[in-house]
């Protein structure tokens, strides 16, 4: 196991709005939205940390310490440049073995774009892209949606000519 370095500003600024907006939809309702600290178990001996994870109705633990989900509904990841391949591609995979998996949310970091993929009744995953402020996310999974202007609310993103 090894240390997480911390995450840029954009990033947090990021989950903690999609954190709060999911948490504020799910006020009187079975939801719950959960940051990166919450560890979801993708098969028997591998785990990770997704940036958010939401999940409707009865939580499954791994056990009585409930700090290992095992039904997310939702996963939301904020790649970063480093990341962004693998996020797209190993971890996308792995994720997908999770049967109450519906949607991954994959939020950019470095300008307004956003990903979703939808799993559908047979199986597949359709891909639904935004990248407008005036654009807004329909998350079926856990009944909520996002727009892009509350999810990029305070965030600045970095100015790449000086990095």
């Amino acid at each position: 196991m090894f240390a997480m370095a911390g995450a840029p500003e954009a990033h947090n600024m990021l989950v903690s709005n999609a954190v709060r907006e999911l948490s504020q939809q799910f006020r009187r309702r079975s939801c719950r939205a959960y940051p990166s600290d919450m560890r979801v178990r993708v098969n028997s001996a591998n785990y990770t940390y997704p940036d958010v994870v939401a999940v409707c109705g009865d939580r499954q633990f791994a056990d009585n310490r409930t700090d290992t989900l095992l039904n997310p509904a939702l996963l939301i990841e904020v790649p970063s440049p480093s990341t962004e391949a693998y996020d797209r591609g190993r971890k996308f995979e792995q994720y997908k073995a999770i049967q109450s998996l519906r949607e991954y949310l994959l939020i950019t970091s470095d300008r307004i774009h956003t990903d979703l993929y939808t799993r559908m009744a047979d199986g597949r995953w359709i891909l639904t892209s935004a990248d407008s402020l005036e654009d807004s996310l329909r998350l079926e999974s856990v009944d909520a949606h996002l727009t892009l202007a509350d999810l990029y609310e305070k965030v600045e993103f970095a100015d790449v000519a000086n990095t």
